[in-house]
């Protein structure tokens, strides 16, 4: 939902960014690859151990290389397939880290199961929802939008671990049953716009 409204103004700040990197010669590929590197690292090593703050600030950080990369693709005026596959796949090695390590918290140092088994169906619910829109894609349909896509997962699964590490009471589990429930709508619109799309093809044939 977010890609709606924060796009044009998201791309005003990377394109720069993005101009300048390629002007260096530095591909989008590697940056893309040691976002992921960095971002995965962060979340399991920093996140179950109960470095909650530090842990959500530098998973941020790497997460916003996954827009750089885009910046770079733009500013060189193509992207290629590879990239777009090894995007699509380093975004769910992301996504399962993150949930991974926050439910690893919870059930531990946190000692909170219902984000446990909030952050396992995000984690899941998410991955599904990603997977719905690439399958529909492969066979000529489409399946975009959703109330909780990518962005929404990964600012209230982080912002829950951050507000958690500056010790809000049940701030994870409050973000991420939210995160819960709205993955859960969102998979369901996926599913219907798949539908929609499909008797839209059957009625132009």
């Amino acid at each position: 939902m977010l890609n709606l409204f924060a796009r044009g103004h998201v791309n005003r700040l990377t394109d720069p960014v993005g101009r300048r990197l390629v002007d260096h010669g530095v591909s989008p590929d590697v940056v893309t690859v040691l976002g992921t590197v960095g971002a995965v690292a962060s979340s399991v090593v920093l996140l179950p151990a109960g470095w909650l703050v530090l842990g959500a600030v530098l998973t941020t950080l790497f997460v916003l290389t996954d827009l750089i990369d885009g910046a770079m693709a733009r500013a060189r005026g193509y992207g290629t397939p590879f990239g777009a596959v090894l995007d699509s796949t380093c975004d769910r090695m992301v996504d399962g880290a993150l949930f991974g390590a926050l439910t690893w918290w919870a059930l531990t140092l946190g000692d909170e199961p219902v984000a446990a088994a909030a952050a396992l169906v995000c984690l899941v619910g998410g991955q599904i929802v990603s997977y719905v829109k690439a399958r529909a894609e492969s066979v000529g349909l489409t399946a975009e939008g959703g109330l909780v896509e990518r962005a929404e997962r990964l600012i209230l699964g982080l912002l829950g671990a951050f507000l958690a590490g500056l010790d809000v009471p049940y701030a994870v589990t409050v973000a991420l049953v939210l995160l819960a429930v709205g993955t859960v709508v969102t998979l369901g619109q996926r599913i219907l716009a798949v539908r929609r799309s499909a008797r839209e093809v059957q009625r132009g044939r």
